[in-house]
């Protein structure tokens, strides 16, 4: 109990440490943003300047689809626990809003407070609760996607697996670090593989023209054989 406490203390110390850091860059974010656009054309050029661009739509679609997701579940959960009288409510909902940034969503506490209140005998307000639980549960497989697509034109698999991938390897920082990290590598990726069809593609090895000669692309056994052919033809 004393690890899984600390474990949460240090989750919650991460969480304020980076609520205060965007804060603080919120507040210089039109400089900042110059001056990242600009580190990004001076050291790729236009394509430099994408990548910048690309990562702000991803950390624009991680802060309205994960973080405004939390927090709508968190305070719709918070109003249903003060409605129907559970204790220590506002500590609930600070629990139930960390519980949604790491992808584990607010039934963790719900549904054990409803199945307390059942227990402790008040079946219709532990009722409500339990209907207010499955519709704060269910409601980000509609409200993320949402404000995934209207933040950022990325894959929601990728700013799923990106949080949740971020969040093991560098903590809460890792909820806007690791989307970042996987749309870049994404379009990267995308763009690598549409220059390659792009290039013109190599001529059939079994081609010859008519005069013989050879068709560019062509290995050199091929070359030789249509070379003959023409000379056969010619004579």
């Amino acid at each position: 109990f004393a690890s899984a406490a600390g474990g949460l203390a240090g989750m919650f110390v991460q969480f304020l440490l980076t609520t205060v850091l965007a804060a603080c860059i919120y507040a210089q974010g039109e400089k900042g943003a110059e001056i990242a656009l600009g580190f990004g054309r001076r050291l790729g050029g236009d394509r430099g300047e994408m990548v910048i661009l690309l990562i702000g739509r991803a950390v624009r679609g991680v802060a309205l689809g994960v973080v405004v997701t939390a927090l709508a579940q968190s305070a719709l959960g918070g109003i249903a626990l003060l409605a129907v009288g559970v204790p220590f409510a506002p500590v609930l909902t600070a629990l139930m809003f960390m519980l949604c940034l790491v992808q584990i969503g607010p039934g963790l506490v719900l549904f054990p407070a409803a199945f307390w209140m059942y227990y402790s005998g008040d079946t219709v307000w532990a009722s409500v609760l339990l209907v207010m639980a499955v519709i704060t549960v269910t409601m980000d497989n509609f409200l993320r996607p949402f404000l995934i697509k209207k933040g950022a034109d990325l894959p929601i698999l990728l700013i799923f697996g990106g949080v949740v991938g971020g969040l093991i390897a560098f903590g809460m920082l890792g909820i806007f670090l690791g989307p970042t990290i996987l749309a870049v590598a994404y379009t990267l990726l995308n763009m690598w593989i549409s220059a390659g069809r792009e290039l013109t593609p190599m001529a059939n090895p079994g081609e010859q023209s008519e005069t013989g000669e050879a068709v560019p692309g062509l290995c050199p056994v091929a070359r030789d054989r249509g070379a003959r052919e023409g000379g056969d033809t010619a004579a």
